[in-house]
C-alpha cells in the first residue's frame, strides 16, 4: 500500500474515500482492482452519492499490482457484503447509491472471494464425535427397531434431558455433551426400549396417564375417531406383549343427562360405559369392570395384542348437544358437557406370550430350533443389528464385544432374553449415540478432505430423516456409489420423497421458525376469552401441514411468502373467518385475491409467537423477520431499555401500539434499531396477539402504512436474502454447527445452483448436499 498524490477528476476510481461512521468500510471498500472492473462513472457516483459534500481525499491508494487484496481478509469483506445486500450501508438519513451500483460493487467482491473459496476450500472443523440428539436418538430407535410409537412412560424426551440450543437449533455438535448423569438416563432408557422390543413377558408394569388439557375443546369430533362422536383422545400406543392392559377413565364434570364413553382399540369398539344421569352397570364391551357415576373413575381390564394400536376414548355423541353448542360462545374450558380429564392405561396383565409385532419381525431374523442352533443365530441377529446401529458394515469385533452380554442373558432367561441384553448394550455404545468421523491417516494439519461414502451416508439421513441411513443408501454408501453425483441425486430425492421426510418440518422448520414456542404461549385469559388448546393446536398443525406441502409438492420457498392457500379445521377457520368449514379435520383452502393469510406471515403460530401474553409486538415481529427470513438480526437491545408505555396524556387514556412505540423510540439510543424492526412489525398490526384480523387498536384506526401486501412486496424485491437466509439455516441445520465467514461462498452457491428451478425445496437441499461445509471436512490444528 503506498501513499502518493493523484488527480481526484482524472482517477476517482483510485481513491480511498472516508466519512464519519462508515470510516471502516471507505478504507476498504474500493481498491483498484476493483474500479479495474467497473466504470470509473459508476465508482464515482458511489462516492458522490454517498459522501455528497463531505468527500475528502485520504491520499492513500492500493497498489495497482495487488490483485489479492480481497481474498487476504474475506471476514471483513464478508461483512462488508452483507452491509451491502442489505442496504443498511451507508447509515439511515445518508445520501444513497443507485440499487445497481450496490449490486455492480457487491457483485464484484462475492466473485473475488468465491473465486478464492474454489482454490483453496475451507469447509470448517467440526467434533470427530457428535452425539445424536435426543429427537435423532428418538427416531433412530424407531427405525432400527421398528418401534413407532412408544408408550409415553419411555417418551424420549421424558427419558432424556433437553438439548442445548444454539442459533435456534439444538443439534450443533459443539454443545452436546454427556455428562455422567446423562449417562445414567441413556442407561434407564436402553433398558425400558430393548425390553419393549423384545417383547419381554417379565417386564413390569408400565403406566401411561394421558392427561387431556383443561382449556381442550371436548364438543367436537376428534381426528381418527369415529364421526358420531366427541371430545376424548386418540392416542397411537405400544402394547409390547399380548396380555390384558388396564384403561382407568377420570371425567370432568357432573353429568345430569346419561352420556356414553366408547373406548376402541385400532377403530374395534371394546367398551361402552354409560355415565351421568340414573345409569349404573357395568357397560358392554369385551373388557371387564364397571361404570361409574361422573365424579368417580371407570376402570376395565381390556385385552389387546401385542404392537402399536390406536387408542381411542370419546363420548357418543347426542344430536342436541351439538345443536345447543353451535348456539353457545365458544369460551375457554373443555366445554359445558362431560368431558374426559385424564386415562391412564397399565399393563401388562395375564401375559400370552410376546405377540407378533414389527419390531420382533425387525429383529429375529432367525429362530433357533435347538441349543446348537443358538448362537450361530444370535451372531447372525447381532451382525445384522450392529450394521444398522453403527452405520456401517458390521465386524466381527463388533459381535464379539456383544456375545458376554447375549451369553449373560441367555443363562438368565434364554434366548430372547440373551437378544435383549445385547440390544440394550448396543443402544448406549459410541458407534450408535454417536456420529463418528476419522481422520485420514497422515493427513496434515488444517487440511480439507473429502468425508468417506459411509459418513456421508450418515450426515445425509440425519439431515433429511433426523435419523439413521436405510438399508438401501448403507448399501450405496458401502458400495462407493455416493460419490457419483447422478446416485447422490436419486438417493436424496428418494429420500425426500420418503415419510421420514416430516422431520425437515417437525425437526427443522419447526427450529428455524421457533414455531416450538407455540407450545409455552399463554395469552391472557380476559383479553382473549376464545384461546384454548384446540385453537394452539389447530396453529401448530397449519404451519405443519403448510410447510410440509412446499416439501412434498417441491414448490419454491418463495411460496412460504406468496402461497394462496392454506390449512384449516373449523375451529381455525372461524378464527380467521373463513366461511364454509366444518369438521375437525383439516383441509386445504385456496384464499381470496388479496387475502392477508397467504404464507407464513398471516399464519396464527406466528403471529402468535412474536406477541406477548396481553399484546402485540412489532419489535418482536420485526426482529422475527429479520432475523429468520432475511438473515439480517438487528444487535441486541442497550442495557436497562425501559418498558414500553401505554398510557396516554389523560387519565384512562391509551396509546395505540404506535403512538407509544413512537414516543419509546425518541431515544437516539432506540432508533436506529426501531428504524429497521418496526416497520415491519407495524406491517403486519392488523393481527391481533392470536392472529385475529382486527380494525381498530384501542379505539382508533390501525395504521399499518401498506400492510402485508406492502411487506411481501419488500421481501420478494428482497428475495435474494430470503432464498440466502433459508439456504443458511438448511446449511447450518445440516452441518451441526454454527456458520462462519468462510461458509458464505458455498451458501451463494447453494442458492444459484437452486436459481434456475426457482428455488425448489428439493433444489436448495441439493445445494446443501452437493456443498463443501456437507461434503467435507478440515483436519484438526
Amino acid at each position: 500500500m503506498k501513499h502518493r498524490d493523484t488527480d481526484p477528476q482524472t482517477n476517482a476510481a483510485s481513491r480511498i474515500l472516508t466519512c464519519g461512521v462508515s470510516l471502516w468500510l471507505c478504507l476498504s471498500l474500493f481498491p483498484l482492482t476493483l474500479a479495474a472492473q467497473m466504470p470509473a462513472a459508476v465508482f464515482t457516483q458511489y462516492c458522490v452519492t454517498c459522501h455528497n459534500a463531505r468527500l475528502k481525499t485520504a491520499g492513500l491508494v492500493i497498489d495497482p499490482t495487488d490483485t489479492a487484496h480481497v481474498s487476504t481478509n474475506p471476514e471483513l469483506w464478508e461483512k462488508v457484503i452483507r452491509k451491502l445486500r442489505s442496504g443498511s450501508m451507508p447509515p439511515a438519513g445518508a445520501p444513497r447509491p443507485s440499487p445497481a451500483t450496490y449490486d455492480a460493487v457487491a457483485t464484484f467482491l462475492e466473485t473475488e472471494l468465491d473465486r478464492a473459496a474454489a482454490a483453496k476450500p475451507n469447509p470448517g472443523t467440526l467434533p470427530l464425535l457428535h452425539r445424536l440428539t435426543r429427537t435423532e436418538y428418538q427416531n433412530a430407535v424407531r427405525d432400527l427397531l421398528a418401534l413407532d410409537a412408544l408408550p409415553k412412560e419411555m417418551d424420549i424426551s421424558l427419558l432424556l434431558p433437553a438439548d442445548n440450543v444454539s442459533s435456534g437449533f439444538d443439534n450443533i455438535a459443539d454443545l452436546l455433551f454427556v455428562s455422567p448423569a446423562t449417562m445414567e438416563r441413556y442407561l434407564d432408557a436402553a433398558r425400558k426400549i430393548s425390553r419393549l422390543a423384545v417383547g419381554d413377558p417379565e417386564m413390569p408394569v408400565m403406566v401411561n396417564i394421558h392427561r387431556l388439557h383443561p382449556e381442550q375443546w371436548q364438543e367436537e369430533r376428534v381426528d381418527e375417531l369415529s364421526f358420531g362422536t366427541r371430545g376424548g383422545l386418540a392416542v397411537r400406543s405400544y402394547f409390547p406383549v399380548n396380555a390384558e392392559y388396564n384403561f382407568k377413565v377420570e371425567v370432568a364434570g357432573a353429568a345430569r343427562d346419561a352420556h356414553q364413553i366408547e373406548i376402541t382399540i385400532d377403530g374395534e369398539r371394546m367398551q361402552l360405559i354409560p355415565v351421568g344421569g340414573n345409569t349404573g352397570g357395568t357397560g358392554g364391551g369385551r373388557g371387564r369392570g364397571r361404570g361409574a357415576a361422573a365424579d368417580r373413575p371407570l376402570e376395565f381390564r381390556i385385552p389387546v395384542k401385542a404392537g402399536s394400536r390406536l387408542v381411542g376414548v370419546t363420548f357418543i355423541e347426542k344430536n342436541q348437544a351439538r345443536d345447543e353448542e353451535t348456539l353457545r360462545p365458544r369460551m375457554r374450558g373443555r366445554g359445558t358437557l362431560p368431558a374426559l380429564a385424564s386415562v391412564t392405561i397399565s399393563g401388562p396383565f395375564n401375559v400370552n406370550g410376546p405377540g407378533d409385532t414389527p419390531s420382533r419381525h425387525r429383529l429375529f431374523l432367525c429362530k433357533p430350533t435347538g441349543a446348537a442352533d443358538e448362537l450361530a443365530c444370535a451372531k447372525k441377529i447381532l451382525a445384522t443389528l450392529t450394521r444398522r446401529a453403527y452405520r456401517q458394515p458390521s465386524t466381527d469385533a463388533d459381535v464379539q464385544r456383544l456375545l458376554p452380554f447375549y451369553t449373560a442373558g441367555k443363562m438368565e432367561g434364554g434366548f430372547d432374553r440373551g437378544i435383549q441384553k445385547a440390544l440394550e448394550r448396543v443402544l448406549v455404545s459410541p458407534q450408535f449415540m454417536f456420529r463418528i468421523e476419522s481422520e485420514p491417516p497422515n493427513v496434515a494439519p488444517l487440511t480439507a478432505y473429502r468425508i468417506s461414502d459411509i459418513e456421508l451416508a450418515s450426515r445425509l439421513s440425519f439431515f433429511i430423516w433426523s435419523s439413521i441411513p436405510d438399508d438401501e443408501l448403507l448399501d450405496a454408501a458401502i458400495a462407493g456409489k455416493l460419490k457419483n453425483a447422478a446416485v447422490l441425486e436419486q438417493q436424496v430425492r428418494r429420500m425426500l420423497a420418503d415419510g421420514r421426510s416430516e422431520s425437515m418440518v417437525t425437526n427443522f422448520a419447526a427450529q428455524w421458525l421457533y414455531l416450538r414456542d407455540i407450545e409455552a404461549k399463554q395469552p391472557d385469559e380476559i383479553l382473549f376469552p376464545n384461546w384454548d388448546e384446540t385453537l394452539r393446536e389447530a396453529f401448530r398443525r397449519e404451519t405443519e401441514l403448510f410447510l410440509e406441502s412446499i416439501l412434498r409438492e417441491n414448490r419454491s420457498v418463495l411460496d412460504l411468502l406468496t402461497a394462496n392457500y392454506t390449512f384449516v379445521n373449523e375451529r381455525l377457520a372461524k378464527h380467521y373467518g373463513i366461511p364454509n368449514v366444518t369438521g375437525s379435520f383439516f383441509r386445504r383452502v385456496t384464499l381470496p385475491e388479496g387475502s392477508p393469510r397467504g404464507g407464513l406471515l398471516g399464519q396464527g403460530s406466528i403471529l402468535t409467537i412474536t406477541s406477548y401474553a396481553n399484546r402485540t409486538s412489532p419489535v418482536l415481529r420485526g426482529k422475527w423477520v429479520l432475523e429468520n427470513l432475511l438473515a439480517a438480526p438487528p444487535p441486541p437491545p442497550p442495557p436497562n431499555v425501559p418498558a414500553l408505555k401505554t398510557d396516554g396524556p389523560e387519565p384512562g387514556q391509551t396509546l395505540t401500539m404506535r403512538e407509544a412505540m413512537t414516543k419509546h423510540r425518541a431515544s437516539p439510543a432506540c432508533a436506529s434499531c426501531h428504524a429497521r424492526m418496526d416497520p415491519i412489525g407495524f406491517a403486519m398490526e392488523n393481527f391481533d396477539a392470536i392472529g385475529r384480523w382486527r380494525d381498530r387498536d384501542s379505539g382508533k384506526p390501525i395504521d399499518a402504512e401498506d400492510g402485508i401486501p406492502g411487506l411481501k412486496k419488500m421481501l420478494l424485491e428482497h428475495s435474494g436474502e430470503f432464498v440466502s437466509a433459508v439456504t443458511e439455516k438448511l446449511l447450518m441445520y445440516a452441518a451441526g454447527r454454527n456458520l462462519q465467514y468462510y461458509d458464505a461462498p458455498a451458501i451463494r452457491e447453494i442458492v444459484r445452483s437452486g436459481a434456475p428451478s426457482n428455488y425448489t425445496f428439493a433444489s436448495l437441499v441439493l445445494g446443501v448436499v452437493k456443498s463443501v461445509p456437507f461434503q467435507m471436512r478440515r483436519s484438526a490444528g
